[in-house]
């Protein structure tokens, strides 16, 4: 049976050690369920003591159980509408260009795929990823600059987080959907407007490698 410990108000709270248990790899990084089902039982237990103890640091636990991630985030990055917009997280973390548009890319791919209503992992090949990049670039860009450009972004990207690469298997990524948590449906119905915006910078930015 759980032991319980009872707080100054009268309250039942859960035992530091069991709730550091939780809090502790949520300050590290992401939670996947998939990747760490017993871990992410006991956060789903315990997420109301979680949420008061991150409070008191100015953290707050953004938890989506369909999706199966969680992560904290700091209060200062919601908007009011409860959003944490992709413009203030390429503003915290000074992203490229480059890989502020694959973010976008493979958000609205995974907006695609998800009305297709099939599998629920979306995974590319690295090809298919130059694919989606290369309809910004001018006619005739160097393809060798192009894939170790792309190689480069995902590297970025999947130490942000937002994706995986399949072990085993170094050309397949793996789509996480707390990049849904990141880029909303507002900011994507907003992306045609920016596209024009980053033709303009991903070109810049490549021809710039050309000439050095």
């Amino acid at each position: 049976m759980m032991n319980h410990t009872k707080s100054d108000a009268g309250y039942s709270v859960d035992p530091p050690h069991e709730l550091s248990s939780v809090v502790v790899p949520l300050l590290r990084g992401v939670l996947y369920r998939e990747e760490n089902p017993g871990l992410w039982g006991s956060l789903l237990k315990l997420q109301a003591s979680v949420r008061d103890y991150v409070a008191v640091i100015g953290l707050e636990l953004l938890l989506d159980e369909a999706e199966g991630y969680a992560f904290l985030r700091s209060r200062q990055d919601v908007d009011e509408d409860g959003s944490t917009p992709i413009s203030r997280l390429v503003a915290r973390r000074q992203l490229s260009y480059p890989v502020s548009l694959l973010l976008a890319l493979l958000r609205k791919k995974l907006a695609e795929f998800d009305a297709g209503g099939g599998d629920i992992r979306l995974i590319l090949s690295r090809d298919e990823v130059v694919e989606l990049i290369r309809i910004f670039l001018p006619a005739g860009s160097n393809e060798v600059k192009l894939i170790d450009q792309v190689d480069a972004t995902l590297n970025k990207i999947a130490e942000l987080g937002f994706i995986r690469r399949l072990r085993g298997q170094g050309q397949m990524i793996e789509v996480q959907r707390i990049i849904k948590a990141f880029i909303d449906a507002q900011w994507l119905a907003d992306f045609d407007e920016r596209l024009a915006e980053y033709r303009q910078q991903l070109a810049g930015a490549m021809e710039g490698d050309e000439d050095g």
